[in-house]
């Protein structure tokens, strides 16, 4: 694991176009959601607020690969701390062996079950209030 797994930095105009979506830009890609969730929550971490986007059908549980991936999502004004965080230097399979076996297994979770939802979901950083109408001010 010695190469970061982040999204290639193809910086193009098309490009950055396919990885943004509604202003949020994707600063990893796995074919998993697991994966992305780990990303999501080191993010989260070093208060860097990100967002999963799955493509993948939930409902029969496939993985197609590359069509089917699943995104961690960022703010434009977070892009390059998250892409620094994910670059920075990986554990090695020792390091990470070694904090394994120092867990603790009964420890509880770090997030309830309606904490963890409001991470997935992102709803602490999206508005989901009305567009104003701005022809209205004109009439």
């Amino acid at each position: 694991m010695n190469e970061p797994s982040s999204t290639p930095r193809d910086d193009s105009p098309d490009a950055r176009a396919s990885r943004t979506y509604e202003g949020w830009i994707s600063v990893f890609e796995s074919s998993t959601d697991f994966e992305a969730d780990l990303v999501r929550d080191r993010l989260d971490e070093e208060e860097i607020a990100a967002v999963v986007l799955t493509q993948r059908d939930h409902a029969f549980n496939l993985t197609v690969g590359d069509l089917a991936p699943v995104h961690v999502m960022v703010r434009p004004e977070d892009e390059q701390a998250a892409r620094a965080l994910l670059d920075s230097v990986q554990l090695t399979d020792e390091e990470l062996e070694a904090a394994a076996m120092a867990a603790d297994v009964m420890a509880p979770d770090a997030h309830g079950p309606s904490d963890e939802a409001r991470l997935d979901s992102g709803i602490d950083e999206i508005s989901l209030s009305v567009p104003e109408d701005e022809d209205d001010e004109d009439a």
